[in-house]
């Protein structure tokens, strides 16, 4: 089998042109914070202040906006939880064509009403991803609507490339890219389109990806030379949670990407705590996994870096979980039973030791009725404030200090 034809850089601008003025030129902010714990220059790519929330709409309008008049007349189809609906469904609104978006029957409220209000006819169809993509593959056979892939097409590849060409206009002294990988598009586009314009400058430039470990099956493909199929785990990357790599962006990725890392779901909800805390922009998991490399030294660069934040359509319910999480995750939400003998005044001796070790009580349980409780005792959950693990440590040492037997909860 020929080996395929790879996009030049031409094509990458050409791409350029053709989005201008349909997307943003997002922001590339310095991330102070990570610039200081790094050592070196450190940037934020915001394509979490993209239209629709996402870089998703780059590939889908490149796509989109070539079909012929006859493609167009049929409409387009696409299968997506997200970002990827959203992209298509504003792309094929801005050039005038129908779009149909089949969404898994759980798919989140706030996606599903933000598809709809770009115009697209939504359908809710299959429990998991892999059903609702057969029902619209099978909605393309029989109207002859195009059906959109989310990363596995070339002009969807070259749409998303146009984000390291921005990259480069804005930093043209880049020395590392680093980007989320899922299915591929985004990573093959930005890693191509980086080494032929760093090629074209006479320098280098380094691309690396990150996955989430409960969805990486980028590690095990690249070992066996091909795509291969993983069991997925849930993980709150949801959005770069694919079980087998596109081909298309496989063989670009195998070829241009320097290295391919994993991320744990704490060390995910970190990244995105850090990102909201310290720079105050709202990032999905997904899109915080290149911050959540750093912050976890499982990238040590050198040289000038550019994270491609890729999106900020999140839940606010699951922000506010995966907030609480992070805090935990940093030692800084702590959980801590404490036994206590069931008469007068424990609590407030509790509370005082807590208070002596200067923590702050976020929330009090008190019951009477746990597994393991004798007659005369209760037990006491305390949901503690922390500046760190140090200070965790401090506030356990206090409790014990007073006669107290604490014990640390499982977040």
């Amino acid at each position: 089998m020929a080996q395929q034809k790879f996009p030049s850089l031409q094509e990458f601008e050409e791409a350029a042109l053709r989005v201008q003025g349909v997307v943003s030129k997002t922001p590339l902010l310095e991330s102070h914070w990570l610039t200081e714990a790094s050592g070196h220059p450190v940037f934020f790519k915001c394509e979490n202040l993209q239209r629709t929330g996402a870089y998703k709409v780059r590939g889908a309008y490149n796509l989109i906006s070539q079909l012929t008049k006859e493609e167009q007349r049929k409409g387009v189809v696409a299968a997506s939880a997200g970002n990827h609906a959203q992209g298509v469904a504003l792309a094929a609104q801005l050039l005038g064509i129908k779009a149909t978006i089949f969404m898994p029957v759980g798919a989140s409220l706030p996606k599903y009403q933000a598809t709809i209000g770009y115009g697209a006819n939504v359908v809710l169809s299959g429990a998991i991803f892999d059903e609702t993509n057969a029902a619209a593959k099978e909605f393309a056979q029989k109207t002859g609507a195009v059906y959109v892939p989310p990363f596995d097409h070339l002009d969807i590849v070259r749409g998303q490339g146009t984000v390291a060409l921005e990259i480069f206009d804005q930093l043209p002294n880049v020395d590392n890219i680093v980007v989320c990988l899922g299915g591929g598009g985004l990573t093959a586009g930005v890693a191509l389109a980086a080494k032929l314009k760093a090629e074209q400058l006479g320098r280098k430039v380094k691309v690396y990806a990150v996955q989430a470990e409960l969805a990486a099956a980028y590690p095990p493909s690249l070992r066996a030379g091909k795509p291969i199929e993983i069991k997925t785990q849930p993980t709150i990357a949801d959005g770069i949670a694919v079980a087998k790599p596109g081909k298309v962006p496989f063989d670009i990725i195998s070829k241009y990407v320097d290295k391919v890392i994993t991320v744990s779901e704490d060390e995910i909800a970190k990244g995105m705590l850090g990102v909201l805390e310290r720079s105050k922009l709202v990032v999905e998991a997904g899109g915080a996994v290149g911050v959540a490399a750093l912050l976890a030294k499982k990238l040590k660069l050198k040289g000038t870096t550019a994270i491609v934040l890729s999106g900020g359509n999140i839940d606010p319910l699951l922000l506010q979980r995966v907030i609480k999480h992070g805090l935990a995750a940093s030692d800084r939400y702590t959980n801590i039973a404490v036994m206590l003998p069931d008469r007068p005044g424990q609590l407030v001796r509790t509370a005082q030791a807590v208070a002596d070790a200067h923590a702050n009580v976020v929330e009090v349980l008190h019951t009477r009725h746990g597994n393991g409780l004798q007659i005369s005792e209760v037990e006491l959950d305390l949901s503690v404030e922390t500046r760190g693990k140090e200070h965790r440590d401090e506030v356990l040492l206090s409790l014990k200090q007073a006669g107290l037997n604490p014990k640390l909860l499982n977040d």
